[in-house]
Parts: C-alpha cells; structure tokens; sequence
C-alpha cells in the first residue's frame, strides 16, 4: 500500500528548494510592498481630489485673492492647486514690491508655477515606478522559480529506478506555487498602477488647467487690463 503524499501548501513551500523558497519569500515582499503602497496611493489621490474641489470651490467664488494668499501663507503642507497658487502669487507680489516691468514678473510667475507643476507630478507619480516594476516582472520571477523547481524535479527523478505520480506530483506542484505568486503579486499592480496614473493624469491636467487660468488673471493685473 503506497504511503499518502502531503499535497498541502504549507508542505509544499517548506520542503521545496532553497532557490524557490527565496523567489517565493521575494515574491511575497513585493506584493507586501504592493498593497502597502496601494493603500497609500488610493488615500493621497482621494485626498488631492477633495482639496482640488475645495480650492476651485474657494477660488471661483469671487473672494479676495489677497486674502486667501494670506490665509494659505500660514499653512504648512499645501498640495494641489493651493500650492501652485501660492508659489504663483508670491511670486508675483515679490516681483511687483520690487519694481519689475509686466514681462519680467509674468516670466517669473510662469516659472514659479511651472515649478510647483512639476512637485505636485513628481508626488502623485511616487512609488508608481514600483508597481509597474512589479507588475511587469513578478511574472517572470515566479516563472524563474517554477523552472529551476521543476528542473529539480527532474534531475531527482534520475536518483530513483521507478518514476511515479507520486513521485513527480510534490516537485511540480511546488514549483508551480511559485508562478502562482508571481501572478498574486502582478495582478494587482498592474491594475492598481493603471488606475493610479489615470488618477495622477486627470489631477495634473486640472492642475496645469488651474495654472494657465491664473496666470492670464495675473497677465490681466500685471498689465492693468480690468
């Protein structure tokens, strides 16, 4: 009577190779990773795009932008909109207290925002090279691991004069576990990372929209257009 084999997973990734056991435990990082940054990432573009609707709310209401400038100068961590507000208008302040002409303090303006443009990118755009890296190579890594397990497998086989099912069925199943969590880890960084820059996209168009629109009320008030 043929002793039954454990077939269970835990089983399976315990005895399997030093090789594939180190491209599971890689594996199994980066999807860690993954979801921490997902999780991340999904509370950051929730959050820009209620202060964006906040601040065109604030904004296009007709207030005194004097004021609003004033009450976002005290506060500390401005993102969005208010951010490039903020650098475009002090610029612009700073430009006209010292008695540049329109064109220098329109050129200054445009370099203050464009500045403030590309911070906003380069923090929506954070971490999502990582979930592309892992979305487009986790596949590849499990693969890796499934065919040194299984070239292992094999080369066992030679060691013994009767080959099974028994025998072959551990070695392959073990080895296929690890393109299993390959794909665990893919999967969803490839989809997160697709919502996330279709996120960061629609964010730096309304932001760069909010930049030009400001910059022509300055260009108005800089060359006393009413």
């Amino acid at each position: 009577m043929n002793t039954p084999v454990d077939m269970s997973i835990w089983h399976l990734v315990s005895h399997a190779s030093f090789v594939v056991q180190l491209v599971m435990l890689l594996l199994i990082a980066a999807s860690v990773w993954s979801w921490n940054i997902i999780f991340q990432r999904r509370t950051l573009y929730r959050n820009a795009t209620q202060a964006a609707d906040a601040f065109d709310t604030e904004f296009w209401s007709g207030g005194d932008i004097n004021a609003l400038h004033a009450r976002l100068t005290r506060e500390q961590d401005l993102q969005g909109q208010a951010s490039i507000f903020r650098a475009g208008f002090k610029e612009f302040m700073r430009l006209r207290e010292k008695g540049a002409d329109a064109d220098a303090v329109m050129q200054g303006v445009t370099r203050s925002m464009r500045i403030a443009v590309t911070q906003e990118q380069s923090r929506l755009e954070a971490s999502l090279n990582f979930l592309a890296s892992v979305g487009s190579t986790s596949p590849y890594v499990g693969l890796f691991g499934t065919v040194w397990g299984i070239m292992t497998s094999f080369m066992g086989l030679a060691k013994v004069q009767q080959a099974t099912l028994a025998v072959v069925a551990p070695g392959i199943a073990e080895a296929l576990i690890a393109t299993a969590i390959g794909l665990f880890a893919a999967i969803p960084a490839v989809l997160a990372y697709n919502r996330f820059s279709a996120s960061s996209n629609d964010l730096l168009t309304r932001y760069e929209t909010f930049a030009d629109e400001f910059l022509g009320i300055l260009h108005r008030e800089a060359h006393g257009k009413h």
